[in-house]
């Protein structure tokens, strides 16, 4: 018995309202619709449709089974459609949240990559700091740093990480010094990026020593975008734990200068989520791929750079 054949029968015969309608529907005879679902109920040991002369109904059974069968014949068409246009070109509107600082300096640039490949998508970027609800506000991804993820029922897909150095200006060190450990920094004016993720009240460094925290004390400047808090920084007005995408411009130009350059510090890793892997758009499935292959490239090139800056 070709039992998916049999159900997408049920399926028609359930759409037509009769067995006859179902059969003109898919180009055979009533006899063979009637006896697909006979040989189902056969198959199942219950009844899916109730009959008379007139007209048909569904069971209570054939209720719950043309539900699953809706279900798994929604499966093997997208299959089919999948397998038999792997080359179809991506299109429509491409609903994408970045964190705000990450999104300026990478997702930005990608897009254009993006839709140099895929020129029927158009994107719809909105940056911000924090991290939306998907499905309310319809977002088809969302990249979002952090340090791990909760169990929110979204697909994950983790595309890189990155981390945050100590800088300071050149002016501010020729007024204060520059410190040669991170305990140093206790003796200093520590400007302070504002999280969800991060304590406001201490650093912790990873370095050769292994993890060493810095406790502080009350700060006279906090910020909660990354590109704010580099140009307080570059400004003079203190030492700030700055992400390396926010901070690299300033190092090139010399208005920042990386401290303690053995020293990392608030690592956090790079997250693609979106709704479910379900019926997934091929806008969605091909964004995803992309930065899956560009980003860890780009991440990989700025921290390169940044061990040059160390060696100088």
């Amino acid at each position: 018995m070709d039992t998916l054949q049999n159900m997408r029968v049920f399926v028609r015969v359930v759409e037509a309202g009769s067995f006859t309608g179902a059969a003109q529907h898919l180009n055979t005879t009533t006899a063979y619709a009637s006896r697909a679902v006979s040989d189902l109920e056969a198959h199942l040991r219950t009844r899916l449709l109730n009959r008379t002369t007139r007209r048909i109904a569904l069971t209570e059974a054939g209720e719950r089974y043309l539900q699953r069968c809706e279900q798994i014949l929604a499966y093997v068409d997208q299959a089919e459609a999948e397998a038999g246009d792997a080359h179809a070109r991506p299109s429509g509107k491409l609903k994408v949240h970045a964190m705000t600082s990450f999104g300026q300096h990478y997702v930005v640039p990608a897009v254009g990559r993006y839709q140099q490949r895929y020129p029927d998508v158009s994107i719809e970027l909105t940056l911000a700091q924090r991290m939306p609800d998907l499905l309310d506000e319809g977002f088809d991804v969302s990249l979002t740093l952090a340090t791990g993820l909760s169990d929110s029922g979204l697909v994950s897909q983790r595309l890189g990480s990155a981390f945050s150095i100590a800088c300071a200006s050149p002016a501010y060190l020729e007024r204060h010094g520059v410190p040669q450990t991170p305990a140093d920094l206790a003796r200093h004016t520590c400007l302070q990026m504002v999280t969800p993720v991060f304590p406001t009240d201490k650093w912790i460094f990873d370095g050769p020593n292994g993890e060493e925290t810095i406790n502080l004390g009350p700060t006279t400047f906090q910020v909660n975008v990354a590109e704010a808090m580099a140009v307080a920084v570059s400004s003079g007005m203190g030492v700030g734990l700055i992400p390396i995408y926010s901070a690299i411009s300033g190092l090139r130009s010399g208005d920042l200068v990386w401290l303690l350059p053995e020293y990392t510090s608030q690592e956090m890793n790079l997250y693609a989520l979106y709704p479910s892997r379900q019926y997934l758009d091929a806008k969605i499935r091909t964004w995803v791929e992309f930065l899956r292959d560009e980003l860890p490239v780009t991440l990989a090139v700025d921290q390169e750079e940044l061990r040059q800056f160390a060696r100088s």
